[in-house]
């Protein structure tokens, strides 16, 4: 619960953003009789405003809850309908009109519509190199002038993990063909064909047309708007550079070492130490992502660089605040999302005109002055909410988000290895354990979660609340197979709804 104070009147109210949300309640003033409406609803600039569209409302002067989101609905052919309400979903239930489909997202499928009127929805995207926000909303008609948002969900690629496995990989193969043991020969004809990603920004890709895949599966979705922006690194790293500049890249009339030199006046950039030799260091370690940009590269002693090794600058300058802060601020932005970004995006936006929709796509711009203009905290669900042009009131954008986090199904790898890729233990053969995989999300006596199977048929069972337990595979009531994603906890229009074992 959240206080805010506006007036000698106190307004209290649950923040669905956790601490994103707090201190931007306006008072509905100066707008005469429009000052009851629904809380949550954002006045956009269109003709039917009539007043200016700098307010909107969370709060009457009464407390308000956060708005429950939609339930996704299916006829009985499987065919999507209009979401609903998650009361009216469970009185379906109830008497025996619907069925659960999915428990998360919680989707219900109706035992004898077959067909229904829905009004358009948009598929609302905003990419992002880590993080992608989604919401789902149904725009305004004739009938029902609003715009109501059915749905937030941010999805957490798994690029950095991706990048990982392969690097691993790479080393694997290596080690193998030196020791001149069985392996696959090495390859120098396999660069792939013009226009071929990287496989940690395909896996993005794929994830994120999976999703559009789903959606449209459980949603009428009628049109798709996607954030479109290009990014300028150069920019980003000079925001005075023009003209000729251009053409002539950070290094012009240096080689590496002799502008690191330069860059950091021939000392350690850990300890200051000037007379000693200087070693090339990466600021953020290559196995932990870092880059050979010459804006992760700095000077360290020998034992500076030692003692460092593959730990974070901020770990090891952990009592050195100061010389933190001077580092980082002489290191450059990095600018690896930025060129993801500029790979990404060209892409999904073919791949949304694939789907046959109407693509609709805004600049960062736009979704930028959608928000300001309300005074609507940044998040990756609410950009994707407010991108694109609106031209009628937004409701139901106060809404919990669906948090997911792309997993994988598994490895091929039946082998577990140490540090160093020598076997540390061996997995059975087969993934599924007396009916169960591991990922699966289950109900079982000491809680629901999802779990980890084991030969014994004892699983490791991770609950909602984060506790850990073992439990034996007939106490595991099956809830949802593994699909590859995590998701948060609670689910809040599941608890809505009234029918989930959730605590």
């Amino acid at each position: 619960m959240a206080t805010h104070k506006h007036k000698s009147k106190t307004y209290q109210q649950m923040l669905p953003q956790s601490a994103a949300l707090e201190a931007v309640v306006i008072s509905p003033t100066h707008v005469g009789d429009k000052s009851q409406q629904t809380a949550g609803a954002v006045h956009c600039r269109g003709e039917r405003m009539g007043e200016s569209p700098s307010r909107y409302h969370l709060a009457t002067g009464e407390a308000e809850s956060v708005t429950a989101p939609s339930i996704f609905v299916l006829a009985k052919s499987k065919n999507p309908l209009m979401p609903c309400h998650p009361a009216r979903a469970r009185e379906l239930i109830e008497n025996g009109k619907a069925v659960i489909y999915r428990h998360t997202p919680f989707v219900i499928r109706l035992t004898a519509r077959t067909e229904g009127n829905v009004q358009p929805i948009q598929l609302k995207l905003d990419p992002g190199a880590k993080t992608t926000g989604i919401s789902v909303v149904a725009t305004a008609t004739a009938s029902n002038k609003l715009d109501k948002v059915a749905r937030h969900i941010e999805m957490s690629h798994r690029k950095e993990n991706v990048k990982k496995r392969m690097a691993q990989r790479k080393a694997f193969r290596r080690r193998r063909r030196t020791e001149n043991l069985r392996c696959r020969k090495a390859r120098f004809l396999n660069r792939g064909k013009k226009g071929s990603i990287a496989p940690s920004i395909r896996s993005t890709l794929d994830q994120t047309r999976g999703w559009i895949t789903r959606l449209r599966r459980w949603a009428p979705i009628t049109s798709i708007v996607i954030e479109t922006a290009k990014f300028d690194a150069q920019k980003i790293q000079n925001p005075e550079i023009s003209g000729v500049e251009y053409q002539q890249g950070t290094l012009v009339g240096f080689e590496v070492k002799e502008y690191l030199l330069d860059k950091w006046c021939r000392k350690c950039a850990y300890c200051g130490d000037k007379n000693t030799p200087l070693e090339v260091e990466h600021i953020v370690p290559k196995s932990k992502g870092g880059s050979d940009r010459v804006s992760n590269l700095t000077l360290a002693c020998t034992p500076c660089n030692l003692d460092k090794g593959s730990k974070n600058v901020a770990d090891f300058l952990a009592g050195k605040p100061a010389r933190l802060k001077a580092i980082l601020a002489t290191a450059k932005k990095p600018l690896a999302s930025c060129a993801t970004m500029n790979i990404l995006k060209p892409r999904l936006v073919q791949m949304a005109h694939d789907t046959k929709l109407p693509v609709i796509t805004a600049t960062g711009g736009m979704t930028k002055f959608n928000r300001k203009q309300f005074g609507i905290p940044k998040t990756h669900a609410l950009d994707a909410a407010f991108c694109g042009p609106m031209d009628s009131t937004l409701t139901g954008w106060n809404q919990p988000i669906l948090k997911i986090t792309a997993t994988g199904r598994g490895s091929y790898q039946r082998t577990r290895t140490d540090k160093f890729g020598f076997p540390r233990l061996r997995l059975p053969r087969t993934k599924s354990v007396r009916g169960f995989q591991t990922g699966d999300l289950v109900s079982t006596p000491k809680g629901t979660g999802r779990i980890a199977t084991r030969s014994s048929g004892y699983f490791a069972l991770t609950t909602v609340d984060g506790g850990k337990a073992t439990i034996n595979h007939a106490n595991c009531r099956l809830l949802q197979r593994a699909d590859g994603y995590q998701y948060q906890k609670p689910n809040i229009s599941q608890q809505a709804a009234g029918f989930l074992p959730y605590r």
